[in-house]
């Protein structure tokens, strides 16, 4: 832990702060555990199913940090210690849910409870015992473009008024109730509606974080090494176990959506300045991305393809790339938006936050780290696939 008096962003010094952690043993909750363990005094109480991911950080009880985090395994849907639990923090961080397209079509129902429901009593039981809340929400609550509507040769669809997604002015635009993969992106918008009329009419001190695309190490799981053979998760992960598996990567409807990327790291600063500066912060909704990052989900692809020959040392496959229906790979009910690009006029102006790393550099730090942690593990399961 760094040592000497912190200060935040105004100059006052940060005091030491208990911070009640759900979903702190998935990706993201994983990386700001690290993150608050080893560069600052605050305490973490982790809340979740499964510690897999922060195990590191619990055992052994010679850490130096030992003191100052606890794991408390259970699940916020049905258990009475929650309400206990953020009585006990000055601050809640809200990361729980259901956030993978491929479930948003084939789970629609634990896709809403999860990102609704199971979120009400969080954000009640902050209100009523006057406690901070930074609620995680996502980019997808914008939907689509207004771009997207216009004709295909329309010029304006170049012009950023009609693709820029705005916290404070861009409308939340879905598609019709069919399709359901809107599920997620519906429930998180009514979320973040309910917290905002909390903080308007009973004083909730909020923040809500829309992150887009956040990418790194430890993101979602390889089918059948750490999780569901049958699964699929996100975009990175996906095109990774295609990868170690030396299978081509399948492009959604040939993968022409574009995406922006945002290094794990740099996301988790941003948060950390949230964290620490309340009055900067509260009341406040944030994109949290790169706009600089900005490609199709083909050239995601390619250049995924040639950084893992890079970092594993094994030549590309011959045919890197297929296409693939959305109804195929997603199942029915899906649809996508074309562009989700932030601005960050807002974050920027109130926490002082940019993004730093390239997406070759986030890539190649991923890739490594993908390969380092599965190569082996898919070659034998492969090898055992064979055999039987």
């Amino acid at each position: 832990m760094a040592t000497g008096v912190r200060l935040d962003l105004d100059g006052r010094p940060i005091k030491p702060m208990t911070i009640c952690m759900i979903g702190a043993g998935g990706f993201i909750g994983s990386h700001l555990c690290e993150k608050l363990m080893a560069e600052t005094p605050h305490k973490v109480l982790a809340l979740d199913v499964y510690n897999d991911k922060i195990k590191h950080l619990l055992e052994p009880d010679s850490l130096p940090w030992a003191d100052r985090i606890q794991f408390h395994r259970l699940n916020i849907k049905n258990d009475s210690r929650l309400e206990g639990l953020i009585k006990m923090a000055d601050l809640t961080i809200n990361l729980a849910a259901i956030c993978t397209p491929a479930d948003y079509n084939t789970r629609p129902l634990d896709t809403i409870y999860s990102n609704f429901i199971d979120a009400l009593p969080v954000v009640k039981y902050c209100s009523e015992n006057s406690k901070r809340l930074i609620h995680f929400s996502t980019c997808e609550v914008y939907g689509k473009t207004i771009g997207c509507f216009l004709p295909k040769d329309s010029p304006l669809r170049q012009d950023p008024a009609y693709y820029v997604l705005k916290e404070d002015a861009s409308p939340c635009i879905f598609g019709p109730i069919e399709k359901q993969r809107w599920s997620y992106a519906c429930a998180k918008q009514l979320i973040e509606r309910l917290i905002y009329a909390e903080g308007a009419e009973n004083g909730l001190e909020f923040t809500i974080v829309r992150p887009f695309n956040w990418i790194g190490p430890r993101m979602d799981f390889i089918p059948g090494i750490d999780g569901p053979s049958e699964g699929i998760p996100r975009i990175l992960a996906c095109f990774s176990n295609n990868l170690l598996r030396r299978e081509p990567l399948k492009l959604v409807d040939g993968g022409q959506s574009q995406r922006t990327f945002v290094y794990i790291k740099d996301a988790i600063e941003a948060v950390l300045l949230m964290i620490e500066n309340p009055a900067r912060a509260n009341g406040q909704i944030f994109n949290v991305g790169n706009p600089h990052n900005e490609v199709t989900v083909k050239q995601l692809a390619e250049m995924m393809t040639e950084v893992y020959a890079k970092v594993s040392g094994e030549p590309s496959v011959e045919v890197p790339t297929i296409d693939v229906s959305s109804k195929e790979f997603y199942g029915e009910g899906y649809d996508d938006s074309d562009k989700r690009i932030p601005d960050m006029t807002i974050i920027n102006r109130q926490l002082g936050w940019n993004p730093k790393t390239s997406l070759w550099d986030l890539l190649e730090s991923t890739l490594t780290y993908q390969h380092r942690t599965y190569a082996e593990a898919i070659k034998k399961a492969m090898a055992k696939s064979v055999a039987s």
